[in-house]
């Protein structure tokens, strides 16, 4: 553990076991670093390694923790994992993650996003001891109707797409679960954690415009670009990882905050389009003609919002949380990673931990509360 960042989170995963679903993915492989970095003990469950390349295996995280493969739809082998490892805190973020893939198999998404929740819960509904559980969902659970004010905790949940759709219905599994079972006199205790438009290095996964971008450009190769002025507000993985251990950390000290949902997004100064986006990412990797980085395509498979954003107010309110980069320091931050990847030299576990330390040391400067406990 970092000594000098112990402060962190109240130093709330110190010497704790921390249970994190869809560990090898690309939040998860941010998160399993930072918790080790922040001295818990983490056991992974993911069913595979859903990229080429993977995060996970360039930072050689199996090696780290105790990494199990099981599918999170198999009720029997979650409730054996989690009552031989017995953790302190889980968070679940194994999930069908990618819209278009959604209307390929929807069966595999819906099964997934909602099957795979309530086996997390009915593990839970039984077991005996304190667990403070972050159940992630996603920006798209709710019913998007364009809104230019962002969406609140409170607002309706639903989606036009079968990947929203299966974020709304697990909400509504979480919700019926929280107050059948553990609303009152139950040792485990539930949050929600909602983001979106999270990039970073290390994302693989498909039809994501940064991943599209990096796979073109590594190959010396323009990129394809479907929807140029749909508008995002972009942010780091590490920002919402923080919401969410700021969330974990203070519900399990603080019995109120059980059943609540908080969205976790940047400031609105971050929205930008995906051309603005493109722009300052190829600026970033030295592209001289930003002309040649792109191409401009309408082939558009699948519903894509033009707009999306959430309401944070409850976050800072509550959690005294906010965003802490600024969006040209996301960006330097993305591109700074791909560009020690693609350069294929040095430990980058030891450049992605040192990523976590510069946020954490921007986190102080800017008094954020998790990085100060004040």
């Amino acid at each position: 553990m970092d000594t000098k960042f112990k402060i962190m989170f109240n130093n709330s995963f110190f010497n704790k076991t921390v249970l994190i679903t869809g560990h090898t993915g690309f939040k998860g492989s941010w998160l399993t670093t930072w918790l080790l970095k922040l001295g818990a003990s983490v056991v992974g469950i993911s069913k595979d390694i859903p990229t080429t390349p993977s995060m996970f295996e360039e930072l050689k995280l199996g090696n780290k923790i105790t990494d199990i493969r099981a599918d999170i739809r198999d009720l029997s082998k979650i409730n054996e994992i989690v009552n031989y490892y017995k953790p302190d805190f889980i968070f679940h973020l194994a999930a069908q993650a990618i819209v278009s893939s959604s209307y390929f198999d929807p069966l595999e998404t819906m099964t997934t996003n909602v099957i795979g929740t309530m086996n997390i819960l009915e593990v839970l509904r039984n077991y005996n001891q304190k667990c403070t559980t972050i159940i992630i969902t996603s920006d798209k659970c709710y019913d998007n109707v364009e809104s230019v004010w962002g969406y609140k905790e409170v607002d309706a949940l639903g989606g036009k797409d079968i990947y929203s759709g299966s974020k709304g219905a697990a909400e509504l599994v979480i919700k019926s679960y929280y107050h059948s079972y553990f609303k009152e006199n139950h040792p485990v205790r539930i949050g929600i954690g909602r983001a979106g438009n999270v990039i970073g290095g290390g994302d693989w996964a498909k039809d994501r415009i940064v991943v599209d971008c990096m796979k073109a450009w590594y190959n010396k190769q323009s990129v394809n670009i479907r929807s140029p002025k749909a508008t995002r507000p972009w942010q780091h993985v590490l920002e919402p990882l923080s919401g969410y251990l700021s969330f974990a950390s203070e519900l399990e000290n603080n019995i109120k905050l059980n059943g609540e949902s908080f969205n976790f997004g940047p400031h609105a100064e971050k929205s930008h389009t995906v051309l603005e986006l493109i722009d300052q990412l190829a600026s970033n990797w030295g592209h001289k003609n930003i002309n040649v980085a792109y191409n401009v395509t309408d082939n558009i498979p699948f519903h894509e919002a033009g707009l999306l954003k959430l309401n944070c107010d409850k976050a800072m309110y509550y959690l005294k949380w906010e965003s802490t980069l600024n969006y040209n320091e996301t960006l330097k931050m993305i591109s700074l990673w791909y560009k020690k990847h693609n350069d294929n030299k040095g430990n980058l576990y030891l450049f992605t931990v040192n990523q976590i330390k510069n946020y954490e040391k921007l986190a102080t400067e800017r008094s954020q509360k998790w990085a100060t406990n004040q």
